[in-house]
C-alpha cells in the first residue's frame, strides 16, 4: 500500500472518529412518544376535562424529568390533547385525529357516551386506550383487547349504592331517575339490578335528558309514590338542580347519587342535597391515600387550583402507560398493550391490575354523606 493511500484511509477513519465524538447521539437519537388525551375541554364538563388533561400532563412532566431510556435511546414524552366536547360524534372525529397524528397510547374519556364509539377507533388502529373516568360497563365488554380502565365501573359503584340502599338505609320504597345518557342510564340500570338482587322494592322510575333544567313532573310523581330514597343517575350539575327542586317541593325523600355526584364536594350540591344526603363515589378519598396528599400539593403548586375527582386517575393512567413501556422496553402500541395485560402497578389511586376485560381487579368505592353542609366520607367498599 502506498504512503499516499494509507494517509487517505487514516484521514477518513479519523474524520469518522471525530464525528462520533462531536455528535455522539447520532446512533441513538432521542425518541418522541406522543401520549394522547381526549376529554371535554369546553362546555358544561370542561372543568373535569381540564382536570384529566392536567393529571396526564403531570405524569408526562415527571417522566421527562427522569430522562428515561426505552428501546434504542432516551424518550421524550409529548402531550397531544384534543377537545371531544362531551359529544360522541366529535369524540370519534378527534379520536381519528389522534390516530393520524401518531399517538402511542391514549388516556380518555370523561363521558361514557363518547368513550363507547371512540374506543373502537383506537382499537381498530391497535392503539391502547386507558380510561380514567368513563364508567359504563359496556366500554370494556365490547371485546376490544386494547381497552383498559383504571376507575371502577358503574356495575361496581352503583351496585354498591343499590345494595346499601336496601341493606343499610333499609329503604322500603325506592325511586330511580336518570338523564338517559350512557353514563346516567348505565348507573341507574346497575343500581336497579343491585336493588332487585337484594330483594328491594323500586316503586317508580323516571327519566329526563342531560340538558333539562326543570323536573316538576318527575319529582311530583316520585313525591306521590312516598319513596324513601331517590337514586339519581347523571352528572353533578344536573344533580344539584334535582336536589334543589326536591327541597323546594318539601320532599321527605332522601337524595342518593352515584359516581360524579360527589364531584359536588367542590360545588354547592351538598347544601342542595340536605343533611343526610348520600353519594357513592369512585375510589377512595384522595387525602386517605398514601400518596394522595402529596399529589394534591404538587397539583395545586403546578396548576394553581386543587385537583378534582379524575386527575389522580388520569395521572395513574399516563404513569401506567409509561410503566408498561418500560416493562416492554418498547414504545410500540402492540407491545405496550401486551405489557398492560399483565402489569401490577401501585399508583396514586391504589393497586392497578386488570381482569380479562381490562377492568380493575380490585376496585373500590366510597360512600359520602352530607354533614353540616359538606360531603363527608362514611365508608369504603372494595380494595384495602
Amino acid at each position: 500500500m502506498s504512503d499516499l493511500k494509507f494517509r487517505r484511509i487514516f484521514l477518513g477513519v479519523s474524520v469518522i472518529g471525530l464525528a462520533t465524538l462531536i455528535f455522539p447521539t447520532i446512533a441513538t437519537a432521542d425518541q418522541t412518544v406522543k401520549i394522547g388525551v381526549s376529554g371535554p375541554l369546553t362546555g358544561a364538563s370542561a372543568a373535569n376535562g381540564k382536570d384529566i388533561e392536567n393529571g396526564v400532563r403531570m405524569a408526562i412532566d415527571e417522566a421527562n424529568a427522569q430522562h428515561l431510556k426505552i428501546g434504542s435511546g432516551e424518550v421524550r414524552f409529548v402531550l397531544d390533547s384534543v377537545d371531544d366536547q362531551g359529544d360522541p360524534r366529535v369524540g370519534v372525529q378527534v379520536a381519528q385525529k389522534l390516530v393520524d397524528e401518531g399517538v402511542t397510547v391514549v388516556v380518555g374519556h370523561y363521558n361514557s357516551g363518547v368513550c363507547l364509539p371512540a374506543s373502537r377507533v383506537f382499537a381498530s388502529a391497535g392503539i391502547p386506550l386507558i380510561d380514567p373516568a368513563a364508567t359504563n360497563p359496556t366500554i370494556t365488554q365490547q371485546g376490544l383487547a386494547s381497552v383498559f380502565r383504571v376507575i371502577p365501573t358503574d356495575a361496581q359503584n352503583a351496585g354498591n349504592a343499590g345494595k346499601y340502599a336496601v341493606t343499610v338505609t333499609r329503604a322500603k320504597r325506592i325511586a330511580v331517575m336518570d338523564d338517559r345518557t350512557a353514563f346516567g342510564q348505565g348507573e341507574a340500570d346497575e343500581f336497579k339490578k343491585a336493588v332487585q338482587a337484594n330483594a328491594g322494592n323500586i316503586v317508580v322510575s323516571e327519566f329526563t335528558n342531560d340538558k333539562a333544567v326543570e323536573f316538576n313532573a318527575q319529582l311530583t310523581n316520585i313525591k306521590s309514590s312516598n319513596a324513601d330514597v331517590l337514586f339519581f343517575g347523571g352528572l353533578d350539575g344536573q344533580a344539584g338542580l334535582v336536589a334543589k327542586r326536591m327541597k323546594q317541593l318539601a320532599m321527605k325523600t332522601r337524595f342518593l347519587g352515584g359516581g360524579a355526584i360527589a364531584d359536588s364536594i367542590f360545588t354547592q350540591i351538598a347544601g342542595d342535597a340536605g343533611e343526610g344526603g348520600l353519594a357513592w363515589e369512585y375510589g377512595r378519598p384522595l387525602d386517605r391515600l398514601p400518596k394522595g396528599k402529596e399529589f394534591a400539593t404538587n397539583y395545586e403548586k403546578k396548576f394553581g387550583s386543587a385537583p378534582l375527582t379524575y386527575s389522580p386517575f388520569a395521572y395513574d393512567a399516563a404513569a401506567l402507560a409509561i410503566a408498561a413501556m418500560k416493562e416492554a422496553n418498547s414504545t410500540k402500541p402492540a407491545e405496550i398493550t401486551a405489557a398492560l395485560k399483565k402489569i401490577r402497578y401501585t399508583g396514586i389511586t391504589g393497586e392497578i391490575s386488570f381482569d380479562k376485560n381490562g377492568d380493575l381487579l380490585k376496585p373500590s368505592s366510597t360512600l359520602y354523606q352530607v354533614e353540616r353542609g359538606k360531603w363527608t366520607p362514611v365508608t369504603t367498599i372494595g380494595a384495602d
